[in-house]
C-alpha cells in the first residue's frame, strides 16, 4: 500500500492547481464591451424668412408681422431659425430680395405686402422645393399659397364706435392704394357707422403709400380741415392717430395696439395677430403636410382680428353693442357685407338678405353709399 503523506497531498494539490490554471489558459477571452452607439447627427433648424414692406418699428403692419415671427421662434425654439428683410419696396427690389432669401437656403418665405405677389410668383417657379407664402394676395401655385386676415370685421366694429362718437357726422379715412383690401375697409368702416348713425358720410384721402408718416399726417389734417372728427387709416404708422390727438379729434390704431401713441384721441385699435398662422404654417413644413394652391383667411372667429383697448370715453351701451356684434362674428352669424348694399351712385351691389362671400369681397371696386368722391384709377 502506498503511503499517502502530508507532502504528497500538498504535491497533488499543487498539480491540481496548475492543471486548472492551464485549462483556464485554454478558454476564449471574454469579448470586449461594445463601443457606445454613435449619437444621431444634429438636425439642422428649419430656416424661415420674412419680407417686410416697412420698418419693424412702424408700430403697425410690419410690427404686427414681426410679432408673429417672434411668436413662431418662441414656439419652435432651436428647431427654427428666422430672418427678415425690412423696408423692401414693391416691384423689382422685392423679386431680388425674395430670390436672395431662396438662395440662402430658407425653406419657407413669407412676403407680407400685396405688391409682392407677382415677384414672389416669379421666384416660386424657379425654386419648386421651397415653400412661398404671400399675405393679402390672390394668386397661388403648387409651392405658393396666400394668407390673409378679415380686417373688415374689426373695421366695422370701429365704425360703430365712430358713428356714435362723431359730432359732425363726418368720418375720415386715409387710404393707401385703391385695391379691394383697402376698399373693403373703407366700406366696412362706413357701414358700421351707418348701422348706429344713418347720417354718416365718409371722406377719403389717398396717399399712394403704405408707410410715409409725413404724408399720412398731411392727409389726416386735410380730412380734419374738411370736417371729419373721427379718423381711420389703412396705412402703417401712428401718424394719423397722433395728428388727430393734436387737433383734439378722435382716431383708431391700426394693425397693432397703438393706445400708447394716441392720447385722448385713441378710441380703440383694430389689430391683427399673425402668430397662430405662422406657427401653423411652419409646423406643416416641418411635418410635411404643407400644401400649396390654397388661400387661408382668418378673422375674429379665429382670434386673428380684434378691436382692443376701447377708450373709456366710449359709452357703455356702445361697447355692449360692439360686444354683441363681435360675438356674432365669432359664431359666424353676423356678416359685415349683407344686402341690400348700394354703391355711391345708388347702384345695387348686393341684393337684400344676401351675405357676401370671399369672391364678392375680393372684387370690391366701389364705395358704398355715403362715401364721398371717386376711386383713383390704378395703383
Amino acid at each position: 500500500m502506498k503511503l499517502i503523506t502530508k507532502r504528497s497531498v500538498l504535491a497533488l494539490a499543487a498539480v491540481g492547481t496548475l492543471a486548472a490554471a492551464l485549462v483556464g489558459c485554454g478558454k476564449k477571452e471574454a469579448p470586449p464591451a461594445p463601443a457606445p452607439a454613435a449619437s444621431a447627427p444634429k438636425v439642422e433648424p428649419l430656416k424661415a424668412a420674412w419680407v417686410y414692406v416697412g420698418p419693424i418699428g412702424d408700430a403697425g403692419w410690419t410690427f404686427a408681422h414681426d410679432l408673429g415671427r417672434k411668436a413662431a421662434e418662441a414656439e419652435f425654439g432651436d428647431k427654427l431659425k428666422t430672418s427678415f428683410v425690412e423696408k423692401v419696396p414693391e416691384g423689382a427690389d422685392a423679386e431680388r430680395v425674395i430670390r436672395d432669401l431662396a438662395q440662402q437656403g430658407n425653406k419657407i418665405i413669407f412676403a407680407t405686402s400685396f405688391g409682392y405677389m407677382e415677384p414672389m410668383l416669379k421666384v416660386a417657379k424657379d425654386f419648386p422645393d421651397i415653400k412661398f407664402e404671400h399675405a393679402t394676395g390672390y394668386k397661388t401655385a403648387d409651392n405658393m399659397r396666400v394668407y390673409d386676415a378679415r380686417f373688415y370685421q374689426d373695421t366695422y366694429l370701429a365704425g360703430m364706435i365712430a358713428g356714435k362718437m362723431t359730432k359732425t357726422n363726418t368720418l375720415g379715412f386715409v387710404g393707401s392704394f385703391p385695391i379691394p383690401e383697402v376698399l373693403r375697409n373703407i366700406n366696412a368702416f362706413t357701414l358700421g357707422a351707418q348701422a348706429v348713425n344713418p347720417k354718416i358720410k365718409t371722406k377719403v384721402v389717398w396717399v399712394s403709400t403704405w408707410f410715409d408718416p409725413p404724408k399720412e399726417s398731411e392727409a389726416a389734417q386735410t380730412l380734419i380741415n374738411g370736417g371729419a372728427d373721427v379718423l381711420l387709416q389703412n396705412t402703417d404708422s401712428t401718424a394719423v392717430l397722433q395728428t388727430a390727438d393734436k387737433a383734439g379729434k378722435y382716431a383708431f390704431g391700426w394693425d397693432s395696439d397703438m393706445s400708447a401713441f394716441g392720447g385722448k384721441a385713441h378710441l380703440g385699435s383694430a389689430i391683427v395677430d399673425w402668430g397662430n398662422y405662422y406657427k401653423k404654417s411652419i409646423k406643416e413644413v416641418m411635418d410635411g403636410s404643407w400644401k400649396g394652391n390654397t388661400v387661408t383667411r382668418w378673422g375674429v372667429a379665429e382670434g386673428q382680428n380684434d378691436l382692443v383697448k376701447i377708450s373709456d370715453a366710449v359709452p357703455a351701451d356702445v361697447k355692449a353693442k360692439v360686444d354683441e356684434i363681435k360675438a356674432g362674428m365669432k359664431a359666424g352669424t353676423f356678416e359685415v357685407f349683407t344686402g341690400p348694399i348700394k354703391d355711391s351712385t345708388g347702384k345695387e351691389r348686393l341684393a337684400k338678405g344676401t351675405a357676401a362671400d370671399d369672391d364678392w369681397r375680393g372684387k370690391i371696386d366701389f364705395y358704398v353709399k355715403g362715401v364721398e368722391g371717386k376711386i383713383p384709377s390704378g395703383k
